[in-house]
């Protein structure tokens, strides 16, 4: 039975307004559509796109023309559920897929609405106005976008649940990995994800790859059998593994999963390189037959995350190693900004009564 409550006023929120201007707004919380849930934010993950934003105004051709609430890693609960009846109830704790398909022909796979033009993103500024995130206390979300949460869940681990959806995504896209060997590069968040879902799914070998240690550490926390310095090229090659998951984001780490990939094996590409040419061993790829396959966010995926979670059969935790209270969100930007020393970074919006 859903419960009743005014509605809050005003909350902090954290919005971008250009390269280096980052700031924490009181914001007025706008009457909810028919189809709106009123959420209220507990915890908030800080990601790569969000620094891009607070660091370059920009995320790849995502420039931004106008402030921009950040965020689109949240987990909460519903305040006050959908006037057209759509959705959990209030008090219900959710986490949140912050996509919204494009609208028009579809010139894509049915299955796979994350690669539709015009497709938006919670805290995005891909488009003009910008999509606003939910890097604040109160927020109005679509009810499709909401997915509720059992028990077993904490809200704290909940908001790991998107970036663990695109980690389960670019394990999919390998196609079946049970009993083979796997090569992880780049042991951030998305990384240390891909390692976590790879343990799940029956890899019989998980190999990380990082800079760092402290990455690396986090990714033998949650399941990698072995890691490797990125230094380390002839190691890297030595792994021949069956699947490779590069999620570096930079050429370097495209080099080294093309050469830390098996004969015949599969190299899927989820960190995001910049925009332009890059340089890429495309001769060793071909002579070897690898499969290079991109992974961008994700559909539905993140059902099955929440499932994975709820059994205890995906272990996440060890992932998260700082939360800050929204009132120190650049204190926060900064030390996820610093790979070498964090995981992910969770920004805390608190609870009570609303203002």
């Amino acid at each position: 039975m859903s419960i009743d409550t005014a509605l809050p006023v005003t909350g902090p929120a954290v919005v971008a307004h250009a390269a280096g201007d980052l700031r924490i707004e009181e914001l007025t919380l706008a009457a909810p559509a028919p189809n709106e849930a009123v959420v209220e934010v507990h915890y908030g993950g800080v990601c790569g796109s969000d620094l891009h934003y607070w660091l370059h105004g920009a995320a790849g051709e995502s420039i931004l023309k106008a402030p921009l609430v950040l965020g689109h890693e949240i987990s909460g609960t519903v305040l006050r559920p959908a006037a057209d009846g759509t959705g959990p109830d209030a008090g219900t704790p959710v986490t949140v897929h912050p996509a919204t398909p494009g609208p028009g022909v579809a010139r894509y796979p049915a299955d796979r609405p994350n690669l539709s033009p015009g497709c938006t993103y919670l805290g995005s500024a891909a488009r003009y106005p910008h999509k606003d995130g939910a890097f604040s206390r109160f927020v109005n979300l679509p009810t499709r976008m909401l997915r509720a949460l059992p028990n077993s869940i904490d809200l704290r681990t909940a908001a790991l649940i998107e970036p663990a959806s695109v980690a389960w995504h670019a394990v999919e896209r390998a196609g079946d990995v049970n009993g083979k060997t796997a090569l992880v590069i780049g042991s951030g968040p998305i990384g240390a994800l891909a390692v976590a879902v790879l343990k799940r799914a029956g890899a019989r070998r998980i190999t990380a790859v990082d800079m760092h240690e402290k990455p690396l550490e986090i990714a033998k926390a949650v399941g990698a059998d072995n890691v490797i310095t990125a230094e380390d090229a002839e190691a890297i090659a030595a792994v021949e593994a069956d699947v490779v998951i590069e999620s570096s984001g930079n050429h370097h780490g495209l080099a080294s999963a093309i050469q830390g990939a098996t004969r015949g094996g599969t190299v899927v590409m989820v960190g995001l390189l910049p925009t332009g040419p890059q340089p890429v061993l495309i001769s060793l790829a071909i002579t070897r037959e690898l499969e290079l396959k991109g992974s961008f966010r994700f559909n539905d995926e993140i059902d099955e995350v929440i499932e994975a979670l709820a059994d205890s059969s995906l272990s996440i935790g060890p992932i998260i190693t700082h939360d800050f209270p929204v009132e120190q969100a650049l204190e926060a930007f900064a030390v996820a900004r610093n790979s070498a020393e964090s995981g992910k970074v969770l920004l805390s919006f608190g609870t009570g009564s609303a203002s």
